[in-house]
């Protein structure tokens, strides 16, 4: 990436929004701006698991805020993402449709464990290089993160529904601090942290690091203690737990390094974080400087070179676990990759990132088109669709997934199921180039393609126009009787599909 380039970082957490402005200085990034703010989302749901209107408006009141900073910026420039209180809240797309707007950019809930993997990402950028084994917790509003890994490379990720605003309002809802309640709150902890103790070993890492949230917290007030700089212990935990029973309530705590935002949520905080300690056997943690928005920023660095390769192997991952046909999959992802080169050819002055990652994503729905076959033949395409909406799936944000779903629910039959939006013109486009694809390997071996154009719509017009060389219909009778069943399934469309024979040329 070329040097002076800027990028942004947007972390729309369940306790606080942040925004990291830098530029590349001869490959490393270097900060210029930080933006803070309490939010406080996660407060924001309501029993139905809805935003309130008030939750909503306090992020988008922000989200303007960082957009005025951001005016200028480029697409590629910026990664916008959301975590837990998003991916809870069911009114969530009302809240991202306007929030996108105001923001300028789009803004990709990610699930629990793509969040874990940028997390150790960021964290790692901040260490020095090396093969230790390494244990990474984050400790957010509405969710913990654990990450195992050896040098800067993940190996086991996890996300658990716990954090220090969930933790504070169900067991010091009344801002009131006593034994018994940490007592139960810990307790509570371990219930859902329990697993840990089998997926993260003891004699499995070297190190533990904490990132953000409450460990930056716990650190701040530690280390204004005189306790070591950026490192907690257990006996630091012991000493800060004294101090918050002492204060009985949060409007009473008063101790140097701890802001007025942190109050309110310390003791859910500080309980998970005492359970922690405990059940992975955690003497000393160390303090890191990079998390979630240093994970995001790092990527954006290198998508020029490598932006793929975790999600490439997550859907050969998901190919090889529902039992895919690959080489089928590969000759589809071939023949779909031509018609879509084609089409872009004809109407589309994409850039060539663009291009590049439309044709990506292609053929990564051509490689798991068929995964619901592994549940039932009847229907596979559904099955398959539902899959990819539920999967966890590293590297892919949720709308990533449903785009991918969306392609492997509609590579066949009904257009009119498809709740897709046919305004979209490179999905469309991705769409029917699948559709074909399927249809000319329906014998699942190599098609006959030569002589075969698909032109896109003149600006005036809807209809895609696909060609075939005189004798092609001939030759291949159930591929044209397919091919005309896709003319009619895309009349029930926007769009329209038309066949023509090649005339001669004398």
């Amino acid at each position: 990436m070329q040097n002076g380039t800027r990028l942004a970082a947007v972390d729309l957490g369940s306790n606080s929004f942040r925004l990291e402005i830098g530029r590349i200085d001869h490959g490393q990034f270097h900060r210029i701006e930080y933006l803070k703010e309490t939010v406080r989302q996660g407060n924001g749901l309501d029993e139905d698991r809805r935003l309130t209107p008030e939750a909503m408006q306090r992020g988008w009141d922000c989200l303007a805020r960082f957009g005025e900073r951001l005016a200028g910026f480029k697409g590629h420039e910026v990664r916008a993402v959301a975590t837990q209180t998003l991916r809870e809240a069911r009114n969530r797309d009302e809240f991202l449709l306007h929030g996108n707007s105001v923001l300028g950019f789009p803004i990709d809930v990610i699930s629990g464990r793509e969040e874990a993997r940028l997390i150790y990402q960021g964290v790692t950028q901040g260490l020095p290089p090396g093969q230790e084994r390494r244990l990474v917790l984050d400790i957010g509003g509405r969710s913990t993160e654990l990450i195992l890994g050896q040098g800067r490379t993940p190996t086991s990720m996890e996300s658990f529904r716990v954090g220090s605003i969930t933790w504070s309002n169900r067991y010091f809802g009344d801002q009131q601090f006593s034994k018994p309640a940490f007592r139960m709150a810990e307790i509570g902890a371990k219930a859902v942290l329990d697993e840990v103790l089998n997926a993260y070993p003891r004699d499995g890492w070297d190190f533990a690091y904490g990132s953000a949230g409450t460990v930056g917290a716990v650190s701040d007030v530690l280390a204004a203690a005189g306790w070591p700089t950026d490192t907690i212990s257990q006996a630091g935990l012991d000493w800060l737990l004294d101090k918050v029973l002492n204060a009985q309530s949060t409007d009473k705590i008063r101790m140097p390094g701890m802001r007025d935002d942190r109050r309110a949520i310390i003791g859910g905080g500080l309980s998970i974080l005492r359970a922690l300690f405990d059940l992975l056997q955690i003497d000393e943690m160390r303090v890191a400087s990079g998390g979630l928005r240093h994970g995001l920023l790092y990527e954006l660095m290198g998508q020029d070179h490598e932006p793929s390769d975790v999600r490439a192997k997550s859907v050969d991952r998901l190919a090889m676990k529902f039992g895919a046909d690959t080489t089928h999959g590969q000759r589809v992802g071939r023949v779909a990759t031509l018609l879509l080169t084609q089409l872009q050819t004809a109407s589309m002055a994409l850039e060539p990132l663009a291009s590049e990652r439309l044709h990506r994503k292609l053929v990564w729905a051509a490689t798991l088109h068929e995964i619901g076959s592994h549940i039932s033949h009847s229907d596979y395409h559904k099955h398959g669709a539902y899959i990819l909406d539920q999967s966890d799936a590293l590297g892919f944000t949720q709308s990533e997934l449903h785009k991918l779903s969306l392609l492997v629910l509609g590579h066949r039959g009904k257009l009119r199921k498809l709740e897709a939006d046919f305004t979209d013109t490179p999905f469309v486009h991705q769409l029917l180039a699948l559709r074909i694809a399927v249809i000319l390997c329906h014998a699942r071996r190599e098609p006959l393609t030569d002589g075969l154009c698909l032109s896109a719509p003149r600006k005036t017009s809807k209809t895609f126009e696909l060609q075939y060389a005189q004798g092609w219909d001939k030759s291949f009778p159930q591929s044209t009787h397919l091919l005309r069943e896709e003319v009619l399934a895309w009349q029930k469309t926007p769009w329209a599909l038309e066949l023509r024979e090649q005339t001669s040329v004398t």
